[in-house]
């Protein structure tokens, strides 16, 4: 996926309130930009680092910025928990994602049981529900989700593992929007609850892809699937 309009760069001064940032752009401007990202942004929040943010155009709005990316380590690190969901729409319906391909409908925002799950994909052959996830945090090699306790991801991969033996197919698509990890796994300190939810998925057939992606100011590209460890 590209980007409509062209992102405007800064420098990152403060995160605060979860939704809030403060940025510093280049011509000396100091914004509010909005946060999507409601984690701990652990291993991609560094103060002074360069950012990219969309600009917006609601005037029903308070904050006229999104935060898009950060520079960590020379590399760009996308933050914005929204795009994912576009990615995995936009590529499984042209079939860019091996092994999630040849579905004649995609649907996304699907609600299913006490869940709404981000992506249903059918064909002659079959139904498959995905969730999608974002990812950014990074210990060595290794891509971890999620950066803070989720009781809400949890209850998706319980709709997951239902579903799965309800005989529907069932997909765990987790977007790696970093490309200095080699390793998908969960992060068993921050959430042992949800590494072991994982687990029990991934034993009841719950397929699991994680999708590496590239970001840049221009846009956001996914390249190869990680091999994961749980």
């Amino acid at each position: 996926m590209f980007f409509k309009e062209k992102l405007v760069h800064g420098t990152l001064i403060k995160r605060y309130k979860r939704f809030l940032t403060d940025v510093k752009l280049d011509d000396g401007t100091v914004v509010v930009a909005h946060c999507t990202n409601s984690g701990s942004m652990k291993s991609c929040l560094e103060e002074g680092a360069e950012v990219f943010l969309s600009p917006v155009n609601d005037p029903k709005r308070k904050t006229k910025f999104t935060w898009e990316m950060i520079k960590i380590n020379d590399r760009w690190v996308g933050i914005h928990t929204g795009r994912p969901n576009q990615l995995a729409v936009e590529a499984i319906r042209n079939g860019d994602i091996p092994g999630l391909t040849g579905y004649i409908e995609v649907r996304p925002e699907v609600k299913i049981q006490d869940s709404r799950l981000d992506v249903m994909a059918k064909n002659d052959q079959e139904t498959c529900f995905i969730e999608v996830k974002n990812v950014t945090l990074k210990e060595g090699k290794y891509a971890l989700f999620p950066d803070a306790v989720t009781t809400r991801g949890r209850k998706h991969l319980e709709t997951l593992i239902r579903l799965k033996e309800e005989g529907y197919r069932a997909v765990m698509l987790y977007i790696v929007q970093r490309m200095d990890v080699e390793v998908f796994a969960p992060a068993v300190e921050i959430d042992p609850g949800y590494s072991e939810s994982l687990k029990r998925a991934v034993e009841s057939g719950v397929e699991v892809f994680p999708v590496q992606a590239e970001v840049s100011p221009e846009g956001i590209v996914l390249g190869k699937v990680l091999p994961f460890e749980i």
